[in-house]
This record gives structure tokens, C-alpha cells and sequence, in this order.
């Protein structure tokens, strides 16, 4: 008999594990305890040599679902005396090793209690237990400790206090445990109303105002959401001309009903297994539905772009669900181009001229995280926004940081990511920096994570474009800067996600990105790895006449396309030939390589769209109206300075030869462009012999070329790297200027 002591990292912070080993312990009869230790767990016991190993064995083995717990010290130990196992009160570390917990949706205990009149919890629309409910929003500092959450405005009752301190009990050491008795409480208000709804009768309150066709503000675990009858034409209309949101997709948010919870959703969509596996995880995202979806608002799923459909996940969605019986618009509560809101004032305030009720409570939201995307791509989990549940995504790569490392990202689809020893941490979804209240929060998640990681960052990595708003931050610090460009870091993201130790080829397409000679690149094709990638692929370059308006502007692209053919293909928008002019003397008129350009080029000429009222709308358009046509064109390839360019000029001609129909010319772009990708591959890896083929960059959420492409390749025997965790758009440029830093100093 002897003791010992294990030390355990990973996800082990909020996720029910001290209980876990308390009764685990006290299964094998041991004495001891376990206990915090500023991110990692401490466990020291006495017990025979054999005996020890099994139960080491079974922390890991039996650990609770959502934990995800790694073995990182077991070794004799100073003998302790007997008594009971304990859970000892937390420490801080010399050495923290913080994973800081994401928020878990309502566990299946949980939804059985909220849904059963007999029980103490009865629609309380906070109920939780250590297997869910909020983490990361309500933490301020770790170790995860009630007094350190926003929680610790609720002292608990009688009753919570007892299955606090149970060891039998599911709740025992769960740090947001509440009832009606003593936890958060909720209330409802019409706009102008004087006297609040509360508690139940606020649920009732909100469905009701929803069944009238009103727009509710509702606030949920990690900021709020604008919700309407998603059945309700006139009310979804009210929502899209109120937010200034006229085309791009809306969220809506489906009952959970039947033996799966799925019974409401398949009454309106035939969903694959992968999507029902997706819409049922513990994440509970937003999942992109690309087939036909019956029985919503038409105004819901305009332009045949499908719908973001997503099942409850926090137990206020469930109970109003379960009254309204119908499925309910779920979109960001936010201004144009702001993060999601958090502040009850604010809210009430700012969404006045949004909202007609207001659906609150008095838990504080310490950091916003807005709900996470998916599609499914290849039959597989794609992400394309981070989010609740998701993040901090905290990865493991490998050799250490020489020192403490910001990304600060790029400009739109922010996320921040720290690089510290072997580690990462990515951010949730901040958005675009072009407000100022979207820097307010950069500049707060920055600290935020410092603070609770307990690290200290000596160095900043930026974009090499100076003008983002990013950039002018990182340049005022009183830290080095080093600037990275945006390709690399698209490529160094997707390699590092697949910790990669040999050369691949990395196709980044996208908007734009500056580029290394100045140009405003988007079609690149990069041979290496982080810290050594070099183009050797790329696409014939045109101009864009207007410099920054050509994202909302589809035909600008289209226009310029045209001019460089000798043909002028949107006259209705250049009336007075202004434009070309500036064009022809080069004047905001720079030169770009962009496949994303290109497919607003498309887009604009077929008709599909010519003004956008959101980032991306013409390539996501033009992909929803593509045919079942195979046919494809080869695009010439030519070496310029040991670049392949592929020219895109018979391609666009093709787009105007109105003998195919527009959904067969959408379907011919897309599949000339998946050709274009093998051929360059092909004669890239005739070169140099790799034969790894990574796909990145904004233009790959399309999920019919990703497809396409991935046959192709796969056809040709290379194998193909697609993103896991990290969105291949800019959400994950963050991720790889860490990377491609950190190759620099191994190089």
C-alpha cells in the first residue's frame, strides 16, 4: 500500500469531473482527495500498485461524456493518513495548464426535469447540472469556483445547497446549480408596457407576442436573439426590413420533439444522418440546410439559399418551444456589422426600433459567444463560424512558442487567437471590425483571455495590409509587431490543423488579401509548409473598379471582366462612362487575382446578383441555382515566372452564351473551376513530387466545389486536407499567423 498522486489536464474544468473522482474514489474504498489546481486536477490516494493503476486507468475510461480528461502525472507520493476521499478546496498552480470549458446544451436529465409537472424545476428556464448549461459566459476568473461566476449573485436555497454538497447527487459540485427559489429569475415586457411578465408567465408572455407575429428579443446563454414566427410571412418580413437584413439566410430554431427531438424538423425537411447527427451534438450549432425546406415563410429562405436550421439548446428555448409548437426565426440580436448584444440595457435601448418585447433575466453574460455554423461537406462536419459550445477552441500543436504570441486576425469574420508553449487558443466569433463597437470587444477579448489563460503576450502578429482597423491596434501597442500575409496564413491554418511535417499544396482562394508583390491576391496556389510556402499557382488578374465597393457590388467585377475582354457587359451602371474611365487610368482601380471576385463576376453576368446586401451573396446564389450539367471547359494554364496562371476569359465568355440556361452556366463555372484545381495540382506535383492537396480560403465553404473537387483529386490519388475545427475562411486567419510565425523561427 502506497500512495500517490495523479495529475490531470484537458477538459476537465465544469464538466462535473471532481464529483466523477469523488465517487469513482469512493468505489474503490480510497482515502485522499481530489482537487483543483488553476486548470488542471490533482488526485492523491493510497492504494496498492495494481489497484492504482485501474483506477487511473478508469479516470480515464469512465470519465463523464463531456469530459475530455489526459493523463500528464502519476507517481508515488508523501504517505497520507486515512479518512475519507474529499474534495479539497481548489489552489492555485505554480505551473497552470488552464482549459478553460466551453457552454454545454441542456442534457437529456435535465430536459426530463424541466418537462415534468411533478418536479421542483418545472420550466425553470435555468436548470442545469454538472453535464451542462453555461460555462465559458458566466466564468470571470479560474479556477471554476461559484464565487468566481456571475452566479455568485445568487447565494443558493436550502434545497440546492443539499444537492451541492450530495455526492449521490447529479448536481453535486455543479457551480450554476439553481432553482425558482433561489436562482436567476425571468421577465417579459411589451415596448412602452409598464408592469414586467415574470418567471413562467413571461414564457407565456413571449409565445404569445410571437403568435401575434411580433419580434422578441430573447436573451439566451451567450447574447440575445431577434425571434419571430418562422411560419408568419408578414412577421419574418417585419424582422428583415426592421434589421436591414433583405436576402442573407436567417437562423431558425425547430421544437424538439419525439423520441429524437427531430419530429418537428423532418415535418418540414428530409435531413441526411450526418445532418441529424450534427443538429443533435452537444453542440447544438447552426446547421446549413442546402435541400428544399416546406412549411416556413417564403420571405425565411429567400433566393433558394436554403436555411441555418438548429434545435434548442439551452433550457429557456425549450420551454418557450414547447408552448409555441412551431418553429421560431433565431438570429443575431446586433446592429450592422456589431457583435451580438449581452447587456440587458443595452438591449432595450439599442433594439427599441427592432424588437416589440423583450424576453430577459438578471444572470449576467460576463463575454459574448454567438451561435456556431456548420455544413456538411463531403458527408462531414464543416465549421464556417465559431461559437457557443465550440470556443475557445484550444488546440495542441506541437513544438512550443519561443515566447507568449497575439494574433489579432483579419478584418472581417474576426477572431483573436493566444500561442503560448505547445498551445493555441482561438477566440469565439468577434465579426467584422468595422464598427466601433466591434473593436471594443476585440480589444476585451484580448484581455479576457490574457487574464484567464494567466498568460502574458510579448509579441504581435498582424495583417500585412496597415489599413485594418486590427493593424492600427496592434501598431500602437507597446509590444513588437510582426506582420503576416494573408495567404500564408490561410495555408499555414489548414496544414497545422493536420500537423503536417511534409511539403503540401495548399489552394487559398478567397475575396482578397494583399499580397506579397502588392496585388490584391484570391487564387493562389502555395507549395511549403508555415514559414516557407512559395506561389507557384495562380489566376489572371483583372482590376475592380472601385476598389472596397466591389464586395457589395457584383458588377463592378463583372464590369471590369468585360473591359478587359473589349466588351461592356453592365452599361445600366456606368451610365456616363465615369467608372471605365477611372478604370482605364488605373485610378482605385487595383489589380486582384480573386476567385471570389471572379465568381461576383459570374454571379452579376447571369443575372443572379448584381448588388449584394451581404459579403458573399453572389457566390452563395449563384451556388444555390447550380444545375445537375457536367460539362466543363479546360482553362489554358501558362507559366509566368514559375507561376501557373490560369486564364479565366473563355470561362466568362461561356457565361454569356445564352444557348445554355442559367442554371447549366452556374453548374459549367463551378465545374471548370474544380478542373482548373486538379489540372494545377497535376502539373505541380509533376514538378515536385507532393502529392498532398489542402483546400482553404473563403471560396471553399462552397460546398458543391469542395465536393467536386475532393472527387477529382481523390480520383488522381492525392489525398486532400479540408478544415476540422478551424473555418477555412477568416475565422481561422488568427490560428495561422501563429502558425506561420512559429515556422519562421524553426525554419
Amino acid at each position: 500500500m502506497k500512495t500517490y498522486r495523479v495529475v490531470i489536464d484537458g477538459h476537465v474544468q465544469g464538466v462535473g469531473f471532481r464529483p466523477f473522482i469523488y465517487r469513482l474514489a469512493h468505489s474503490y474504498q480510497f482515502s485522499g482527495w481530489v482537487k483543483n489546481l488553476t486548470g488542471t486536477v490533482e488526485v492523491v490516494f493510497s492504494a496498492e500498485l495494481r489497484q492504482a493503476e485501474r483506477f487511473v486507468s478508469d479516470i480515464v475510461m469512465r470519465a463523464p461524456a463531456i469530459a475530455q480528461p489526459h493523463i500528464v502525472g502519476f507517481a508515488e507520493y508523501d504517505a497520507i493518513t486515512g479518512g475519507q476521499f474529499v474534495i479539497a478546496k481548489s489552489c492555485q498552480s505554480a505551473h497552470p495548464h488552464i482549459a478553460l470549458p466551453p457552454d454545454y446544451s441542456v442534457c437529456k436529465d435535465c430536459i426530463k426535469e424541466l418537462r415534468d409537472p411533478e418536479n421542483h424545476r418545472y420550466q425553470y428556464p435555468f436548470i442545469n447540472c454538472t453535464q451542462c448549461g453555461p460555462r465559458y459566459t458566466i466564468i470571470k476568473q479560474l479556477p471554476y469556483d461559484r464565487p468566481v461566476t456571475t452566479m455568485s449573485d445568487f447565494p443558493m436555497c436550502v434545497v440546492c445547497e443539499q444537492e451541492y454538497h450530495d455526492p449521490l447527487n447529479r448536481r453535486f459540485d455543479a457551480q450554476p446549480i439553481a432553482c425558482p427559489d433561489c436562482g436567476p429569475i425571468l421577465y417579459f415586457y411589451l415596448k412602452n408596457s409598464e408592469e414586467p411578465r415574470i418567471e413562467r408567465d413571461a414564457i407565456q408572455g413571449a409565445v404569445d407576442a410571437l403568435n401575434q407575429g411580433l419580434i422578441v428579443a430573447m436573451k439566451g446563454i451567450g447574447g440575445y436573439h431577434l425571434c419571430c414566427d418562422a411560419t408568419n410571412e408578414a412577421a419574418v418580413q417585419k424582422l428583415r426590413a426592421r434589421k436591414h437584413r433583405p436576402d442573407k439566410p436567417l437562423a431558425v430554431m425547430f421544437p424538439a420533439t419525439g423520441e429524437d427531438e427531430l419530429s418537428t424538423i423532418e415535418d418540414h425537411v428530409s435531413l441526411s444522418s450526418g445532418q441529424k447527427v450534427l443538429l443533435l451534438s452537444a453542440v447544438r450549432p447552426i446547421v446549413v440546410i442546402d435541400q428544399p425546406v416546406q412549411g416556413l415563410a417564403k420571405s425565411v429562405t429567400l433566393l433558394n439559399q436554403g436555411v441555418g436550421a438548429m434545435l434548442p439548446y439551452s433550457p429557456l428555448h425549450y420551454c418557450v418551444l414547447d408552448q409555441f409548437k412551431k418553429p421560431m426565426v433565431a438570429t443575431s440580436a446586433n446592429l450592422l456589422g456589431e457583435p451580438v448584444m449581452t447587456l440587458n440595457d443595452e438591449v432595450t435601448l439599442r433594439l427599441s426600433s427592432i424588437a416589440d418585447g423583450f424576453l430577459h433575466h438578471n444572470r449576467q453574460i460576463e463575454r459574448p459567444a454567438d451561435d456556431p455554423v456548420y455544413r456538411l461537406v463531403n458527408q462531414q462536419p464543416y465549421p464556417i463560424r465559431m461559437g457557443r459550445g465550440v470556443s475557445p477552441l484550444e488546440l495542441s500543436v506541437g513544438e512550443s512558442f519561443p515566447e507568449a504570441v497575439l494574433a489579432v486576425g483579419a478584418f472581417t469574420k474576426n477572431t483573436i487567437a493566444i500561442g503560448w508553449e505547445g498551445r493555441v487558443v482561438l477566440s469565439p466569433h468577434i465579426g467584422d471590425l468595422s464598427s466601433r463597437k466591434s473593436m471594443q470587444v476585440f480589444a476585451q477579448m484580448i484581455e479576457d483571455l490574457q487574464a484567464l489563460y494567466q498568460v502574458t503576450v510579448t509579441r504581435i502578429l498582424c495583417d500585412a495590409h496597415t489599413g485594418y482597423s486590427n493593424s492600427l491596434w496592434a501598431n500602437k501597442q507597446p509590444l513588437p509587431v510582426t506582420t503576416i500575409y494573408h495567404h500564408q496564413a490561410h495555408a499555414s491554418a489548414l496544414y497545422a490543423e493536420h500537423q503536417r511535417v511534409s511539403l503540401v499544396m495548399m489552394f487559398t482562394w478567397d475575396g482578397v488579401g494583399l499580397g506579397q508583390d502588392g496585388l490584391l491576391w484570391g487564387g493562389e496556389l502555395m507549395l511549403g509548409k508555415p514559414g516557407q510556402w512559395r506561389r507557384v499557382g495562380s489566376m489572371r488578374s483583372f482590376r475592380l473598379p472601385g476598389n472596397d465597393k466591389v464586395a457589395r457590388q457584383p458588377w463592378r467585377s463583372a464590369a471590369s471582366i468585360g473591359w478587359e475582354m473589349n466588351l461592356d457587359l453592365m452599361p445600366s451602371y456606368d451610365a456616363n462612362g465615369l467608372l471605365k474611365q477611372a478604370w482605364e487610368k488605373q485610378l482605385n482601380s487595383p489589380e486582384t487575382t480573386a476567385i471570389g471576385r471572379l465568381f461576383d463576376a459570374a454571379a452579376a453576368i447571369l443575372g443572379v446578383c448584381q448588388v449584394a446586401s451581404f459579403e458573399g451573396q453572389g457566390p452563395a446564389q449563384l451556388e444555390a441555382c447550380c444545375s445537375d450539367e457536367s460539362y466543363y471547359l479546360e482553362l489554358p494554364i501558362v507559366d509566368q515566372q514559375g507561376v501557373n496562371t490560369f486564364d479565366w476569359q473563355p470561362l466568362m465568355m461561356l457565361m454569356l452564351d445564352e444557348s445554355y440556361s442559367v442554371e447549366d452556366r452556374a453548374a459549367i463555372f463551378h465545374n471548370s473551376l474544380a478542373y482548373c484545381v486538379l489540372n494545377m495540382a497535376c502539373l505541380q506535383r509533376n514538378v515536385s513530387g507532393v502529392s498532398v492537396v489542402g483546400l482553404t480560403g473563403g471560396v471553399f465553404q462552397n460546398r458543391r466545389l469542395v465536393e467536386l473537387c475532393t472527387e477529382l483529386l481523390k480520383d488522381k490519388g492525392f489525398r486532400v486536407l479540408l478544415p476540422k475545427q478551424v473555418p477555412c475562411n477568416d475565422s481561422g486567419i488568427a490560428f495561422g499567423q501563429l502558425m506561420e510565425w512559429r515556422g519562421r523561427q524553426y525554419e
